[in-house]
């Protein structure tokens, strides 16, 4: 679509007008804010030839225009100023994410707190999901006398638990042993493959040790398969109910949404771009048609492994979110990137 540098600039002040103040923007006041000379009237008029454009819309025949879901996309796509990120800001986000920092679950949904907190919007964070990782190790630790815990940790960020129990006491030197078959075994094995079948497999392999184990590879199978669910840290829902854009039917057809964890990682996971906004009906969900998705995806060494996003009106500030997110996914990825070394 071809805008005039005068519509453009128009646009880009109606936008931005409406994000700040939530009322209407009129032709009189917006020619007294823009940087160029112009007259009341001339604004009118290619306000006028936006609203035919599909641009802008006026609520009332009465008032000032508002940006259509047309005219946001444009607005994000071709005029938006992204808004840096302070040093300070940047100190106070790392302080609130740094805590958590040693488990991914932990760390997601503290972002997720952090996201709604900031925003004012609903939240979402996305646990990266195993299914196309391989396994980095597996630790054990004692937890009393006849019981031990499974950590699986996988290529995928992932780190899932489970606690085992053996029939005969388990000493330092036994769990040494399992420690280097499982690791010798598994280590690079694709999580996917850790089905009950290969276990069975891989328990005839060991021999006499089998017999010691087998409650131990249930355990190793069990965090597998809870590895490769994709779970969804959601927060902030209640903050929705607080912007005057949304009705209370709207609201309660957004949080049935935002309550279905597989239909919400389908629309997180609908594009592969590092940074991607929903504006209402893009979502191709009818209960966020007046809505809009801001999604920010993280990477772990070097590969997609989940994403944040954030939930709101489309009178959103768009660039300071999405300097946020993206400060904030960054920060996330490099986190489970750091921890999966260390492991």
């Amino acid at each position: 679509m071809e805008l005039s540098e005068r519509k453009q600039k128009i646009l880009a002040a109606v936008v931005e007008s409406y994000i700040a103040e939530g009322e209407p923007v009129g032709s009189k006041t917006l020619s007294q804010t823009l940087d160029f000379r112009v007259s009341p009237a001339t604004v009118r008029n290619e306000m006028s030839e936006m609203s035919a454009m599909g641009l802008l819309e006026q609520p009332h025949t009465s008032a000032g225009r508002v940006p259509s879901q047309k005219g946001y996309r444009v607005y994000i796509d071709s005029l938006m100023t992204r808004r840096p990120i302070s040093k300070k800001e940047k100190q106070y986000l790392d302080s609130m994410i740094l805590p958590t920092a040693y488990d991914p679950e932990k760390l997601l949904d503290g972002v997720a707190r952090v996201l709604a907190s900031m925003t004012k919007y609903a939240a979402v964070s996305t646990v990266p999901s195993g299914e196309n990782g391989v396994v980095r190790a597996i630790q054990l630790v004692q937890t009393s006398r006849r019981t031990a815990m499974v950590i699986l940790m996988t290529s995928a960020g992932t780190m899932k638990s489970r606690v085992f129990h053996c029939d005969y006491d388990l000493s330092p030197e036994i769990l040494r042993v399992f420690f280097r078959l499982l690791n010798e075994k598994l280590a690079g094995v694709r999580v996917a493959d850790l089905t009950p079948a290969y276990m069975q497999s891989l328990a005839a392999s060991l021999g006499e040790m089998a017999m010691m184990m087998s409650s131990t590879l249930l355990a190793v199978a069990e965090a597998a398969r809870e590895s490769m669910r994709s779970e969804v840290c959601l927060n902030g829902e209640i903050n929705l109910l607080y912007h005057p854009e949304f009705g209370q039917d709207e609201i309660r057809r957004i949080i049935g949404f935002l309550s279905r964890p597989a239909e919400l990682c389908r629309l997180l996971a609908q594009q592969d771009s590092a940074l991607q906004v929903f504006i209402g009906r893009e979502t191709k969900r009818p209960e966020l048609s007046d809505s809009s998705v801001v999604v920010s995806r993280y990477a772990v060494s070097g590969k997609r492994a989940g994403a944040i996003a954030v939930i709101g009106p489309t009178r959103m500030d768009y660039g300071k979110i999405i300097s946020n997110m993206e400060y904030l996914s960054g920060s996330v990825g490099r986190l489970l990137t750091e921890l999966m070394d260390q492991d």
